[in-house]
């Protein structure tokens, strides 16, 4: 079995609004990610995806709840060379590509950074040779090493924040929707390049996105996340064919196909939170219900769903 390179547990991440308010962006979840895979992290816009990723890297402190590193509390106190470490060993891809790059600096400098921060290269001739390495590697031509940064496109804007990820060589990478502003055919070779490094770097990917189709794609096992919380996890495959949660059937069902017959007949699945009709002594927890496949449940509704997956 594959070493737990990533676990988290029972993280939260509150937000306060005003006096008064709290924002509970993540609200104790619970999951491990495994050297080699990739998770994918799903939901709609404003469940708490996005923020997760960011409080696992660090660029939020925690509210409560503990990341572990390869055996290592993130969010315990480190000192600078610690922390300085860390951020070598885990890398992010931001989800805009406009935004996430400086222009006033040539790509060279912006890829170089990571390489300039953690001293891994030793003269400025194998700096550029570096930075000329990791913008082949990633399809971009070292020409483009001289340019600025707009004076690419969109698709090829993404390639340099993976080059720029890549100059430090991490283990983990947390994609943030990186191909949600991508159009549709560029979205494919950006996903595709991405599993190609994984395959030639044995990289681990957490992928957050709202296209449930590429993210079936690209990954090995799947978190849905409601409102802050994680209400769904299990193997890609399992997930798609025999979705339990209901808020999972309700996205499910909105996926379309270029099918114009199942289109013109498909149904589309609603989800109300108040249909779940807890008790006062209900405890809604993670239950596996089949092996690996997890869903925030009461004890009445995981016997219902173990009776229901063993129904042919």
């Amino acid at each position: 079995m594959a070493k737990k390179l990533l676990e988290i547990k029972n993280l939260k991440q509150h937000f306060n609004v005003g006096k008064k308010n709290e924002v509970r962006a993540v609200d104790g979840i619970s999951f491990d990610i495994y050297q080699g895979e990739t998770l994918g992290l799903v939901g709609e816009s404003g469940c708490g995806k996005s923020t997760t990723g960011r409080t696992i890297i660090r660029l939020y402190d925690a509210t409560d709840g503990e990341v572990i590193y390869d055996g290592v509390n993130v969010h315990a106190k480190k000192s600078k060379k610690e922390l300085k470490a860390f951020n070598q060993k885990m890398q992010m891809i931001f989800q805009d590509p406009y935004a996430s790059l400086n222009p006033r600096m040539k790509v060279l400098d912006i890829i170089a950074e990571g390489l300039d921060i953690h001293g891994l290269v030793k003269s400025p001739a194998e700096r550029t040779k570096r930075v000329h390495e990791l913008l082949e590697t990633v399809g971009l031509n070292p020409e483009h090493a001289n340019r600025y940064p707009h004076e690419f496109s969109g698709g090829q804007r993404q390639r340099l924040g993976i080059a720029r990820a890549l100059a430090v060589e991490p283990e983990f990478i947390i994609a943030d929707e990186p191909i949600s502003a991508l159009d549709v055919s560029i979205q494919a070779q950006v996903v595709n390049l991405l599993k190609e490094l994984q395959e030639e770097k044995g990289l681990t990917y957490l992928f957050i996105a709202h296209d449930l189709s590429m993210v079936k794609y690209i990954s090995d096992r799947i978190g849905v996340m409601y409102f802050g919380k994680l209400v769904e996890l299990g193997p890609a495959e399992v997930l798609y064919s025999k979705p339990l949660h209901p808020y999972t059937q309700s996205l499910l069902s909105a996926i379309p196909l270029p099918d114009p017959n199942y289109e013109r007949n498909r149904v589309r699945i609603g989800y109300d939170p108040k249909s779940h009709n807890y008790r006062d002594d209900d405890e809604v927890i993670m239950r596996e219900v089949t092996p690996g496949h997890f869903v925030l449940c009461s004890e009445r509704e995981f016997e219902q769903m173990k009776k229901n997956s063993t129904t042919v």
